[in-house]
């Protein structure tokens, strides 16, 4: 019997063992599965609203709690034992190598977080539920100002469709007038003309009848003769010409006709600063080689390029600038330049063909040369704009013409050719009276000294030669460029002064009286100065640059103003009749106008 008992104690002995093994093990499995929850769930980094700050050591509770109720006492003085010794020290080391500083969250603590976020979710749904509802108003609303745009669309196109077709009428309609408009324009162009035509053939006669008024008050003036002191040592600087019955003897006393304005008040302006642009036009599409101002009126006539001449009406104001008044054409090559009769009644061109060329300055239709005549000949053509053709040719020239200039009598015609001669030409017997031959390189520019017989030349020798036309004699020269005289000019002041230019920009004032130096030198380069142009008061220069600019330079004290228009390279410049403007013309066909303030 005692045996069997302890048989019996030891079996009960072993089945608590056994049991106590088995408690320890799934303590130790539940252990390591919390260890392991806290490692995933340090591992996926939980959100900041599923940490919690303070958590309560609530395991060992849950544990204690589950083993009370089951009544498992001794299993329960176990778990305290083992749990206070090795589990413990093995939970805390597991904890500490897996996931150190994270709390292990309990089962309402996580029920708590799962909540949270369920409710934000459905939040989260409420507010996109919202945003669909809202998105399918506005595409509601959208659809509707589509529909309604589309509508004004349609009708705008209907209207422009309309409005097309009344345009495509009204067209139609404004073409069926052009020819009436065409029509009144050339009677408005014609009675223009006319207007001019009477005009100037009114002047024409008025100064024909002063002219011989004057002949019948002085019945027996004549030239009065210059001999020559070194007559038998100086070389012969003209050709001599047999004397023709219709030849003009050259006046004694001053200009019978239309004589200049010597007296009064020309520049109302004292500075020369004071000049701005006034207007500009395109004259030619080509070049324009020079300008010429009419001596009575505000008309200007250009010499272009595109082988044509024109007269332009120049009105006070910039009104209807730029109006053409006549054109002619009937030269073969360029002109080179114009030069209006005294009286205004004749205009002389000098052209690349070697011709010269003075018409009656009447309005009328376009000119163009007499057809039955040779356009290549070395000559001096005379054009008639009343009749619309060349009435005269003066053979002379052997190569192109530079220039001329008319006597103030208007009774005779200076030109300048490359030939290096110059040519006074007599209108009257319409014949060459004079060859000045003094200069080794082609003769650039000719001018008269207004109310005298002195004759200037300007040539590429870099020399300048003044002249007596009465005889044909070199009465002075003038040395002091270093480059080719492009251009020389008299003052019209009657003070004794002439200016001159040349290719390197440098620009002299000489005393007609002094030619051995001049009074004074202007620097206008480095490019050519290519003409030279006088004031009516003679206290005023205006310079034509290559570069582009018109300089204007005070006489008494040298002082230099640059005026820089649209254009290129400027031709061309002149003054008006009161020195208030300066008009300048250049390679770009425009014509630009400088009003003095």
């Amino acid at each position: 019997m005692e045996e069997r008992a302890d048989n019996g104690n030891k079996e009960l002995f072993s089945e608590e063992e056994e049991d106590r093994r088995s408690v320890k093990e799934e303590c130790e499995e539940e252990m390591k599965e919390a260890a392991l929850c806290a490692v995933s769930i340090r591992t996926f980094t939980p959100s900041k609203q599923q940490i919690v700050p303070k958590t309560p050591e609530a395991v060992d509770d849950f544990l204690r709690n589950f083993l009370r109720r089951a009544g498992l006492i001794r299993t329960l003085n176990v778990f305290e034992h083992e749990w206070y010794g090795s589990a413990q020290k093995l939970l805390s080391e597991t904890v500490r190598t897996a996931w150190t500083g994270v709390f292990i969250p309990d089962a309402l603590t996580h029920r708590q977080l799962l909540q949270r976020e369920l409710e934000m979710a459905c939040m989260e749904t409420d507010r996109l539920r919202h945003d669909v509802l809202v998105a399918g108003e506005s595409l509601v609303r959208t659809q509707r100002e589509r529909d309604f745009h589309r509508l004004q669309h349609r009708r705008v196109a209907e209207e422009k469709n309309r409005l097309i077709k009344d345009f495509k009428q009204l067209k139609k309609h404004v073409e069926s007038y052009k020819p009436v408009l065409r029509q009144l324009e050339d009677k408005y162009q014609e009675a223009l003309r006319q207007k001019t035509l009477i005009t100037l053939e009114k002047d024409r006669v008025q100064n024909a009848s002063d002219a011989k008024l004057n002949e019948e008050k002085f019945p027996n003036l004549k030239e009065s003769t210059i001999k020559r002191s070194d007559g038998g040592n100086k070389p012969p600087t003209k050709s001599a010409v047999a004397r023709n019955p219709k030849d003009t003897e050259f006046p004694v006393r001053s200009r019978l006709v239309n004589p200049p304005r010597t007296h009064g008040t020309f520049e109302k302006w004292k500075s020369t600063i004071s000049f701005r642009l006034s207007y500009s036009f395109r004259a030619h599409k080509l070049p324009i080689s020079c300008i010429d101002l009419h001596p009575q009126k505000g008309m200007l006539a250009t010499a272009s390029d595109d082988r044509s001449w024109r007269l332009w009406e120049l009105l006070p104001n910039g009104e209807k600038v730029g109006q053409m008044v006549l054109t002619g054409e009937g030269h073969s090559d360029w002109l080179s330049g114009c030069s209006f009769h005294p009286d205004g009644a004749k205009l002389a061109t000098t052209s690349g063909d070697c011709t010269v060329r003075s018409s009656l300055c009447r309005a009328g239709d376009k000119l163009e040369d007499n057809p039955t005549q040779s356009s290549f000949c070395l000559q001096v053509r005379l054009w008639d704009l009343s009749r619309g053709r060349c009435v005269l040719s003066l053979l002379g020239h052997g190569q192109p013409t530079w220039g001329c200039s008319f006597h103030w009598s208007g009774h005779f015609l200076a030109s300048c050719s490359a030939d290096r001669t110059a040519k006074v030409w007599d209108m009257n017997s319409q014949r060459c009276r004079l060859t000045l031959r003094r200069h080794s390189a082609s003769v650039n520019s000719v001018c008269f000294l207004p109310l005298s017989h002195l004759l200037l030349t300007a040539s590429a020798d870099k020399t300048l030669a003044k002249w007596d036309a009465r005889q044909g004699v070199c009465i002075a020269s003038f040395h002091g460029h270093q480059q080719p005289c492009k251009h020389a000019a008299f003052s019209p002041a009657g003070n004794a002064m002439l200016a001159s230019c040349d290719a390197r920009g440098i620009v002299h004032l000489w005393d007609v009286r002094k030619p051995a130096l001049p009074t004074a030198t202007v620097d206008a380069g480095p490019l050519p100065a290519n003409q030279v142009a006088f004031s009516p008061s003679g206290k005023t220069l205006a310079v034509a640059g290559s570069d582009g600019a018109v300089r204007v330079v005070q006489v008494d004290n040298g002082l230099t103003t640059s005026l820089l228009g649209p254009g290129d390279g400027v031709q061309s410049v002149t003054f008006d009749h009161e020195g208030e403007t300066v008009t300048s013309a250049g390679k770009d066909g425009v014509i630009s106008v400088w009003a003095g303030k």
